[in-house]
C-alpha cells in the first residue's frame, strides 16, 4: 500500500552540521519526523542506531558539498555506508546539493565509484543559502510529497530511544541563522579553491561570520602551512583545538606544522593526542614515526610504521618509511623488502626507487642502484636525488664523465642539495681536480654544517694537500 510518508533521515558530514540542523528545524516545523545524528551517538550503539533508522524512514536526504565525498573512497567511511544502506533499503533518496557541488566535477566524479555511482542519477535539489526557505518549500512540496510503499517495520526500541534523544537535543538547539549558513558557503568555497590566497580569504570570511568555526580555523591553518607560514598555521590550529579539543585531525595537523618547524617533541606530543582520540589513525602513527626517526629512536619509529601498516595494509608510504628506518639501522635486506612492497602498492612512487637504490648500493649492487635511479628519473625527471645517487654509483664504477654529468644535473635541479656537492667533490678528486673537490666539500658543509661524510672527505683532501707540500723539495 502506498501513501505519503513523513519520516526522514538526514545523512551529512560533521563539518556541515549547521546545514543539517537548519533542514531538521524546517522540516520538523512542518510536521516531519526527522532523524540525524546531532550530538554524537555512543560508539557501541552507533551502527545499530544509524542503520535501523535509515531502514525505518521513508526519505533519505544526503547533504552534498564539495568536501562531503572526500573520504568516501574508504570502505569504512560512514557517509558512504549510510548511502549504501539507503540504496539497499530502496529509500526515497534526495541529494541536496549545496554551493560548489556538481556531479560533473572531475574530483567529485572520481569519488562516486562502485556502489556510490548510482547517486548521480537521482533527482537532486540545489539548496542556496540565500534562498534556503524557498528550497525547503520545493523539498517538501515536490521531493517528499510522493506516495511510497509503507515502511515495513519500525526500528528497535533502543534505536527509537536513541533517535528520540537526538531529536530532543536538536530541537533544543538555537535556530540556525542565515549568517551561519553563509559561513558554511565560504568554508566550502575555500575547500574548492586551488589558489592558497583565495583559500585564506574564503576561510577568513567564514570565520568573520562565525567566530567559533573550528573547522574553518583548521582549514585556514592547512592553507597557511602550505604557504610556509607554520607559526600562523599553529595559531589557527590552537584556536580550532580551543573550540573543539576532541578532533584528532586538529592535533594531527598541528603536529605536522610543528614537525616542519623542527619542534620534534611538540610534534610527537600532538601525534600522541591524535592517536589517543583516534586509536586507528594510521597517518598519525606514520607521522609520529617521522619524529621518532629524526630523534634517533629507530626502534620506536619502526614500531610506529608497523602499526600504521597493520591499520592500513596498502599504506605504501609507511612501507617506504619503515624501509628508511631499517636502512638507518643497517638492515638493508629488510629495507629492500619494504621498498619492494611500497613499489608494488604504488608503482609510480619515484622516491622509493631512489631509496631502494641506496640500499642496493650498500649491498654492492651498483647496477641495481643505477637501474633504480633510472626508474626514478623516468617517473620524476626533476628528482635531483635520483641524479645524485646515479652519479655516485657511476663514480664507484669508475664512469667518471657520466658521474660528473649526473651530479652537475642534480645541482642544477637543486642548488641546495649538499649531498650532490659532496658527490661532485669525490668525482673531481678522482679526476685529479683537488682544488675543485675542496671547493665542493666546502659548499656541501656550508649547506649542511653537520654533514659527517663531507667533513671526512674534506679532511682527506686537506691531508693529501699537506702531505704533498711536505714532500715538495725545499
Amino acid at each position: 500500500m502506498q501513501r505519503v510518508e513523513r519520516t526522514v533521515f538526514i545523512s551529512y558530514r560533521r563539518t556541515n552540521v549547521p546545514w543539517a540542523l537548519a533542514i531538521f528545524q524546517n522540516l520538523t516545523q512542518f510536521g516531519y519526523d526527522v532523524f540525524f545524528d546531532f550530538s554524537g551517538i555512543a560508539s557501541g550503539d552507533f551502527e545499530t542506531v544509524i542503520l535501523e533508522n535509515i531502514r525505518a524512514r521513508a526519505h533519505f536526504l544526503v547533504i552534498l558539498t564539495p568536501s562531503a565525498l572526500e573520504k568516501c573512497g574508504e570502505p569504512d567511511d560512514w557517509l558512504r555506508r549510510e548511502i549504501e544502506i539507503a540504496f539497499e533499503s530502496r529509500r526515497n533518496i534526495v541529494p541536496l546539493m549545496l554551493e560548489g557541488f556538481d556531479f560533473g566535477t572531475p574530483t567529485i566524479a572520481s569519488q562516486l565509484t562502485g556502489t556510490l555511482a548510482p547517486l548521480r542519477h537521482y533527482n537532486a535539489l540545489n539548496v542556496p543559502a540565500d534562498y534556503f526557505l524557498e528550497a525547503m518549500g520545493r523539498l517538501r512540496d515536490r521531493y517528499l510529497n510522493v506516495a511510497l510503499d509503507a515502511v515495513p517495520q519500525p526500528a528497535s526500541l533502543p534505536a527509537r530511544r536513541a533517535a528520540a534523544e537526538q531529536k530532543r537535543e536538536a530541537a533544543a538547539a538555537p535556530k540556525v541563522a542565515e549568517e551561519e549558513l553563509t559561513a558554511q558557503q565560504w568554508f566550502e568555497r575555500g575547500v574548492n579553491a586551488v589558489d592558497l590566497d583565495e583559500k585564506l580569504r574564503f576561510y577568513s570570511n567564514g570565520i568573520r561570520l562565525k567566530p567559533d568555526y573550528a573547522n574553518a580555523f583548521n582549514n585556514r591553518g592547512l592553507a597557511r602551512s602550505d604557504k610556509g607560514d607554520q607559526d600562523g598555521a599553529i595559531e589557527d590550529y590552537n584556536r580550532a583545538i580551543l573550540l573543539n579539543a576532541n578532533d584528532a585531525d586538529y592535533f594531527y595537523n598541528r603536529g605536522l606544522a610543528r614537525y616542519r618547524k623542527s619542534d620534534l617533541d611538540g610534534a610527537i606530543a600532538d601525534y600522541n593526542e591524535a592517536i589517543r582520540l583516534k586509536p586507528d589513525f594510521a597517518e598519525a602513527f606514520n607521522n609520529r614515526g617521522y619524529g621518532r626517526r629524526k630523534k634517533g629512536d629507530l626502534d620506536g619509529a619502526t614500531a610506529d610504521y608497523s602499526t600504521a601498516i597493520r591499520l592500513k595494509p596498502d599504506y605504501a608510504r609507511a612501507f617506504n618509511n619503515r624501509g628508511n628506518a631499517r636502512y638507518d639501522k643497517g638492515d638493508f635486506d629488510g629495507a629492500i623488502a619494504d621498498y619492494d612492497e611500497a613499489i608494488r602498492l604504488k608503482p609510480g612512487f619515484a622516491e622509493v626507487f631512489v631509496n631502494r637504490g641506496s640500499a642496493r648500493r650498500y649491498k654492492g649492487d651498483l647496477d641495481g642502484t643505477i637501474a633504480d635511479c633510472d626508474d626514478a628519473i623516468r617517473l620524476k625527471p626533476d628528482l635531483a636525488m635520483a641524479f645524485n645517487n646515479r652519479g655516485y654509483a657511476r663514480y664507484l664504477k669508475g664512469d667518471l664523465e657520466e658521474a660528473l654529468q649526473d651530479c652537475t644535473e642534480a645541482i642544477r635541479l637543486r642548488p641546495d642539495l649538499a649531498e650532490a656537492f659532496d658527490s661532485l667533490g669525490c668525482i673531481r678528486r678522482a679526476m685529479g681536480d683537488v682544488e675543485g673537490s675542496l671547493h665542493d666539500y666546502n659548499e656541501a658543509l656550508r649547506l649542511k654544517p653537520d654533514y659527517v661524510e663531507a667533513v671526512a672527505n674534506r679532511d682527506a683532501v686537506l691531508k693529501a694537500i699537506a702531505d704533498t707540500s711536505k714532500n715538495q723539495p725545499s
